[in-house]
């Protein structure tokens, strides 16, 4: 059976963001490595860099992917295809048949307003569910929020942006081309072959919605960190992450 489920995230990101989200979570007990960190042609998106990750059971996975994940699942590979604007995420696991997750995701300068950038069959659209995501309306629990990364507090000292009012995506709507904007729009689809799990992948991919809107709503509130970094500048980042944590794994 497969899962589909549209989101509409609208913020700016950054490859930095998640430079930055990997050496913060990857701690004692976890395990990940970077196999792969590599520039490709003709592949999803057309060019772009592709990375090809390890996560060993541990502190490391998420709660909402441990959930659902049988006890036989040793690890989780993650394949990425980053070709900005358009980036593709893939997850699988060795060890357990017919399960995976996928994640397309296209960047488009405006509000979320676009009915269908992933060109879906009259089919798929049946299967789907839309579900817009607002980094600034949408509910946090008490024990994850943190002032720092409350859009409705940060001001960003570079850009001077922020804060962000209740109604921010209607204010930029009303005065179109007055505001750098940006809305990631994410197509998952969660395939499995076992029976009685549908309820919970359906609660999987709801928290998932809610870890992408915590992950872009810290994009925003770190702005200052990646504001004016070159593709260099991210890529030189990027080579430091995959040094510091293969470093990591060796002490594991």
């Amino acid at each position: 059976a497969v899962v589909v489920k549209h989101l509409n995230i609208v913020v700016g990101c950054n490859l930095n963001n998640t430079k930055k989200s990997r050496e913060e979570s990857c701690g004692e007990g976890s395990g990940v490595e970077i196999l792969e960190n590599k520039p490709y042609e003709d592949g999803p998106g057309g060019s772009g860099q592709y990375t090809h990750k390890v996560y060993h059971i541990g502190k490391h996975i998420p709660s909402w992917f441990c959930a659902i994940l049988p006890q036989a699942a040793l690890r989780v590979e993650e394949e990425s295809w980053n070709a900005y604007p358009y980036t593709r995420t893939r997850y699988t696991c060795p060890f357990v048949e017919k399960f995976s997750i996928d994640i397309e995701t296209y960047y488009k300068p405006d509000t979320g307003n676009q009915a269908d950038v992933f060109n879906l069959s009259s089919a798929e659209k049946r299967q789907r569910t839309v579900d817009p995501i607002d980094i600034v309306k949408d509910y946090i629990p008490p024990h994850e929020y943190l002032v720092e990364e409350d859009p409705k507090l940060y001001q960003s000292i570079k850009t001077r942006r922020g804060p962000l009012s209740e109604d921010w995506i209607e204010e930029i709507n009303h005065n179109p081309g007055q505001t750098v904007v940006m809305c990631a729009y994410k197509l998952c689809k969660v395939e499995f072959r076992y029976w009685g799990m549908q309820s919970k992948i359906e609660r999987f991919i709801h928290d998932v919605g809610k870890y992408l809107g915590s992950a872009h709503r810290q994009a925003w509130c770190w702005q200052d960190e990646w504001y004016g970094l070159t593709i260099e500048d991210i890529r030189q980042l990027e080579l430091e992450t995959q040094l510091a944590l293969a470093k990591k794994m060796a002490q594991q």
